[in-house]
């Protein structure tokens, strides 16, 4: 077992908690992956998510986007009607480690990337997700990660010390953000993997 002090479990929600990926909506709107994938990379591409993951309200990036791709208007409007479409639903093995470690009375937080208005959405729908003894939602706060400020708002807000943390992301250069302030943290894999990392730390799982 791991030398730690560590007691505070902080995750990630998007690909950790909750399967999400655009494709699972795209598929069904585009005939050819090629063309997908475009659409994917220069239309509703990353960066325009992460604008509303900054809390761009998506009514207003909705329609800016229709209008520099009037072509593609239906498909860029199905990014916001249709945004259920982009997620299968929790990640039933991770989901359980986190039920687990609540029952065993582990602290646990979360840092997110999401719009505000999605991630009400599916709150709603996933209780899980509302359940955590504190939260950093980027499109509420306008502010993503890998920032390190976004960290160090989750920190300050739940009076929180770094060294406790160990924060779990399915993005590298998140989870080096979580490093920078101090945080021991995990790339996420496979919730086997998690598991593995939970016990080195000597949480009760």
């Amino acid at each position: 077992m791991l030398e730690s002090r560590v007691t505070v479990a902080v995750f990630d929600i998007g690909n950790v908690l909750l399967h999400w990926d655009p494709r699972l909506l795209y598929r069904k709107l585009f005939k050819d992956e090629a063309t997908m994938e475009w659409f994917l990379a220069e239309v509703c591409s990353p960066s325009f998510n992460l604008e509303l993951d900054a809390g761009r309200p998506f009514s207003e990036a909705i329609a800016d986007l229709t209008g520099r791709f009037p072509d593609y208007a239906e498909e860029i409007r199905a990014y916001d009607d249709r945004w259920l479409e982009t997620t299968l639903g929790l990640m039933t093995d991770s989901a359980e480690i986190l039920q687990t470690l609540r029952r065993n009375g582990v602290r646990n937080y979360a840092i997110t990337n999401f719009s505000a208005e999605k991630f009400s959405l599916v709150r709603t729908i996933y209780p899980i997700l509302a359940g955590f003894d504190g939260i950093v939602v980027s499109g509420e706060d306008y502010i993503v990660k890998p920032d390190p400020a976004i960290y160090r708002l989750l920190l300050d807000r739940y009076g929180l010390a770094a060294a406790d943390c160990l924060f779990i992301d399915d993005s590298a250069k998140n989870v080096a953000g979580a490093r920078a302030v101090g945080m021991q943290a995990h790339l996420f894999e496979s919730a086997s993997g998690l598991r593995a990392e939970l016990l080195r730390h000597g949480f009760a799982i």
